[in-house]
């Protein structure tokens, strides 16, 4: 007799340091970028974005894949503006993203949270009403701002003060050059690049705690 194969779904691990990065890839915001992959290791947790996801599944399901493995995600809704070049079209992806990660978190408690990272106060009000009550994180589009409201949203006794995650951010700045001749590309969201740049991340969290130890 032949046994029935099940037709449930094998049941998704979640990694609960991983923290899904859902913010916009573009040379203006490099720098809030790299704030976030240092903030987020020097918390103790591990940033990820799609361009780091293989596979051939088309993009909206590698997505959905990555933020169903992670613990936690952080949105980015400062930079959903009209595009300077090109058909002045609005920014779609981030919020897009997030609305996937609120319908994920809705049908599967416990299993994810998420925050959202505002660049000036009460925009979201007017941009995105419906996620009235939430209290977004407001970063003022500096450094430090996202580097203060990642200790906000991930509050632990032991978190690094800013001046040591500032610190931190200064090492990996330095590594930029390099890593992006190593891998032949000026691409700062390129794979390559974001797993370069999360080991020296890593490094410069390990180092910036035991100087000031």
């Amino acid at each position: 007799m032949v046994a029935k194969r099940s037709t449930k779904s094998p049941r998704r691990v979640v990694d609960p340091r991983a923290v899904f990065l859902n913010i916009p890839y573009d040379k203006e915001f490099q720098p809030l970028y790299l704030a976030y992959i240092v903030g987020i290791y020097q918390l103790g947790l591990e940033p990820c974005i799609t361009s780091g996801v293989s596979g051939g599944k088309r993009r909206l399901s590698r997505i959905l894949d990555l933020i169903r493995s992670c613990r936690y995600s952080i949105h980015d809704l400062s930079r959903v503006e009209l595009s300077p070049y090109g058909l002045a079209t609005p920014r779609f992806n981030m919020p897009l993203e997030l609305g996937m990660t609120i319908t994920w978190s809705e049908l599967n408690e416990d299993s994810h949270d998420w925050f959202v990272m505002e660049a000036a106060p009460r925009r979201l009000d007017q941009s995105t009403s419906d996620l009235a009550g939430t209290d977004p994180n407001i970063h003022f589009g500096t450094v430090e701002g996202v580097l203060s409201e990642l200790r906000n949203a991930f509050v632990h006794r032991n978190a690094p003060t800013v001046p040591q995650m500032v610190a931190a951010y200064r090492i990996v700045v330095n590594a930029i050059h390099p890593i992006l001749e190593d891998a032949g590309t000026q691409d700062l969201f390129a794979a390559s690049v974001f797993k370069e740049l999360c080991l020296v991340a890593l490094k410069a969290s390990r180092y910036t705690a035991g100087a000031n130890a």
